[in-house]
């Protein structure tokens, strides 16, 4: 009998033992289901990669989460973690960068399960700060096929260690969070095109109804910083006549404003293979690779670049790029093409502009010669009878009528003499090329074939503001100090700066010697000369600092 009993408590046992195991898997189930739910909830793809994490660490009871995302470069290129406090974070400093235990698993992509971190012989301890951690369980998370990023789960709850169970039911959590993962990119990436058709759109009827060309570059450089995320933005146009350079033509966003106007040619480390290829490209360690390009300077504390063409046909008419600091992810692969088709528009967008601008231009031109005919055949033919009628009635004229006659005859032959000036100075500068690219002709002519690095920026209504005596004075005076420069000032770098507001004022500064004592006095007081002519200013100077600061002021009308 007592054998019996004994026996009945056994089975008992063992039956009680596997109801709790069928409840447990129970749990462990309906845990999973709700959490495969949580992560499948929304299409926004960072909330969808913290909802993953959070899911994560509650399936399996863990107290600290995190996902790490991989880069283009197979690295980490962004970091979510739960369970660590905002201060705790800061005080930890920068985020992990995918080496030691991390690092193994992003090279070796298959589950890891660990009772002791520190046991295994890629740890490499924690840095100071961090919690201490013991149990470990990774699991990648994979996006049609491809390894996305890998989830990491540390110190189960009561102190134990992850299970067999834990690792399946994460790695089944992972399998569904890979498929949400897609969806969201998905969702996100068709957003992201829909952002930048509509900032395409905006930017053509801007550029097409006239916006000046600084304003409308400027709101180039800021699309493309906020629709990549960048720190910093910069866009380079091709000079006309100068293939082999670019100018620094907009600045937007966190870097030094001084590159604005600086001169680099194709070769430049920066820009240098896109140029030659024309392909697009993700730089993901900017500090190892900008080189000796003419912008190291600007780009000290940046890490991540993306640079792309502006196309019109095979001519490169500029060159878009698009920058973010060293404790910021890299560019994402999808967001490459993206810039690369709005780098392209862009600059059909401006050729538009520039032809409609010379049909604008073709049409005055037209104008001008109408009016000018209209003047000599008709204005001008009938002064000039009205001097002859006059000369004519002289000798029936007597006493002082006769000088008031002849005064009058040569005050109309003055007055046809201006008309016909006036003709020909519209025609003449109806054929002139725009004073901006005549101004950054003569910088980039100057200093083609020297070491000086120049930087050229021009303000306000350069082209239309001023007017053709004041420009031609300025072309002068800007060849000779250049020339100055060049042959005098034993300078590294230039810097020329225009602006057209209430007064055309130029300013050429160099790092060189000072005022030399070789330099043409001759030409100097030519400068000073031409401002006069005109009503202006000139002016010469040495800096605090070593070099030379000229400067050309005259005041525009309506200023």
């Amino acid at each position: 009998m007592d054998l019996s009993r004994l026996r009945l408590n056994e089975l008992v046992a063992e039956l009680s033992t596997q109801v709790a195991e069928l409840a447990t898997a129970k749990s462990q189930v309906q845990g999973l289901l709700d959490a495969v739910m949580a992560v499948s909830a929304g299409l926004d793809l960072d909330a969808t990669l913290r909802r993953i994490v959070e899911a994560a660490a509650q399936l399996v009871d863990a107290e600290y989460g995190a996902l790490g995302v991989l880069g283009p470069d197979g690295r980490l290129a962004n970091f979510l973690t739960i369970g660590i406090d905002d201060v705790t974070r800061a005080r930890m400093g920068p985020l992990p960068t995918g080496h030691g235990l991390l690092g193994t698993v992003i090279a070796d992509p298959r589950p890891l399960r660990l009772t002791d971190i520190a046991s295994h012989p890629a740890s490499v301890g924690f840095p100071g700060h961090h919690p201490q951690m013991r149990s470990f369980l990774g699991v990648p998370v994979r996006v049609r096929d491809t390894v996305f990023g890998n989830l990491y789960l540390t110190d189960k709850r009561g102190g134990g260690r992850f299970s067999a169970d834990d690792e399946v039911m994460v790695q089944a959590l992972a399998a569904a969070a890979g498929i949400a993962v897609d969806n969201a990119r998905s969702f996100d990436q068709a957003r992201q095109r829909q952002r930048w058709l509509e900032a395409l759109t905006e930017l053509t009827t801007d550029l097409l109804s006239g916006m000046e060309l600084d304003e409308a570059l400027g709101l180039v450089a800021r699309r493309a910083l906020d629709l990549t995320g960048a720190d910093a933005a910069l866009v380079l146009l091709t000079p006309k006549g100068h293939r082999d350079r670019r100018v620094v033509q907009a600045v937007v966003g966190d870097i030094d404003g001084a590159v604005l106007g600086r001169v680099i040619s194709s070769g430049d480390q920066l820009i240098g293979d896109v140029v030659s290829s024309g392909a697009p490209l993700i730089e993901t360690d900017l500090c190892r690779n900008r080189g000796e390009s003419a912008l190291a300077d600007a780009l000290a504390s940046y890490r991540h670049s993306m640079v792309v063409t502006m196309r019109s046909g095979e001519h490169i008419t500029g060159v878009l790029l698009v920058l973010r600091g060293k404790q910021r992810p890299t560019f994402l692969d999808e967001q490459l093409p993206l810039l690369a088709f709005f780098g392209s528009q862009v600059s059909l967008a401006l050729e538009l502009a520039v032809k409609q601008q010379m049909r604008r231009e073709l049409d005055v031109v037209s104008d001008r010669d109408r009016i000018g005919q209209e003047l000599h055949e008709h204005v001008i033919q009938r002064l000039f009878a009205v001097g002859l009628r006059m000369q004519g009635a002289l000798p029936a004229v007597r006493g002082s009528g006769v000088g008031r006659i002849c005064e009058s005859v040569r005050e109309i032959d003055q007055v046809i003499a201006d008309i016909r000036s006036s003709v020909y100075d519209l025609q003449g500068r109806a054929e002139t090329q725009p004073l901006r690219g005549r101004l950054l002709d003569v910088v980039v002519h100057a200093t083609e074939d020297t070491e000086l690095t120049p930087t050229t920026q021009m303000h306000g209504s350069v082209d239309s503001a001023v007017s053709g005596a004041v420009g031609e004075h300025a072309v002068v005076v800007l060849t000779e100090a250049m020339s100055n420069v060049v042959r005098h000032s034993h300078a590294r770098s230039v810097r020329v700066r225009v602006t057209a507001a209430e007064e055309f004022d130029m300013e050429i500064a160099d790092d060189g010697v000072g005022v030399a004592s070789d330099v043409d006095g001759r030409g100097l007081r030519d400068m000073a000369a031409r401002a006069r002519s005109v009503g202006g200013r000139f002016s010469i100077c040495a800096l605090p600092d070593g070099g030379t600061r000229l400067r050309w002021r005259v005041p525009l009308a309506g200023g």
